[in-house]
């Protein structure tokens, strides 16, 4: 029972920390992988867990999204959804063996956004860039967060901020909405290719979901810099524990 144990706990917080401010694969993965399951299938099982918080996101600013003029909505829909299907196949090609040795410098990436995401976001260009780059930089973050989830929102939102969004409200709408897309369709994939253990998913998603309820209320009390630092402590935590696990 310890590891059902695990992995609501991982779970709850992950939700928690998604509520707020991101990085619940940071908990999700290793919980998983710690659980027994192969890595591919542990980070196929833990999006999926996380599904649920990203369309909730989306469907909670679906009317922000019909004013958003920065982009057309309809090509930022299919290029999100091409680019988590091209992501989720490369997962699905890749031997599990091989996405071992990869999790702690997924790991390592996905936390050093983290450090970075202040000055990331923060950044906003002047004037509007061609449609031809903006659909093919959402493209590449898209096939990543197909791949592996980790700090993908933080990258969405320094994405948008470079590409011209000056609203950081309006740059966290887009973000839903392609974060719900891409793990939406990227999950599909992963229920084709049979990655997807339900049991623990099932379990997961009703934890992380009573987690996102409880850290949205926690928030009100808790400073935001803190909960960033909290987490890129985890990050740093799990990719040493990943690559110590490798080196023994």
């Amino acid at each position: 029972m310890w590891e059902w144990s695990l992995l609501f706990v991982a779970a709850f917080f992950a939700g928690a920390l998604n509520a707020v401010a991101g990085g619940g694969s940071f908990l999700t993965l290793p919980a998983l992988v710690l659980a027994g399951i192969p890595p591919v299938a542990a980070n196929a099982t833990g999006t999926a867990a996380l599904l649920p918080g990203y369309i909730a996101s989306a469907w909670a600013l679906r009317h922000e999204i019909k004013g958003i003029q920065h982009f057309s909505i309809k090509l930022l829909i299919l290029t999100s959804l091409v680019g988590g299907v091209i992501g989720a196949c490369l997962l699905l090609w890749t031997p599990s063996a091989v996405f071992d040795v990869l999790i702690p410098w997924l790991l390592l990436a996905a936390t050093l956004l983290f450090i970075l995401a202040p000055r990331l976001v923060s950044k906003r260009r002047v004037g509007p860039v061609g449609p031809a780059i903006t659909m093919l930089t959402i493209w590449v973050v898209a096939i990543y967060g197909g791949y592996f989830n980790g700090g993908l929102g933080i990258l969405l939102l320094a994405v948008f901020g470079v590409l011209g969004v000056g609203s950081l409200h309006v740059a966290n709408c887009l973000k839903n909405v392609v974060s719900a897309l891409l793990t939406a369709i990227a999950v599909v994939v992963y229920i084709a290719g049979g990655l997807i253990y339900w049991p623990q998913a099932i379990w997961m998603m009703a934890a992380g979901t009573f987690g996102g309820y409880v850290g949205a209320r926690a928030s009100r009390h808790v400073p935001v810099r803190y909960l960033r630092w909290g987490i890129v402590t985890i990050g740093l935590l799990m990719t040493m524990f990943f690559f110590m696990r490798h080196a023994g």
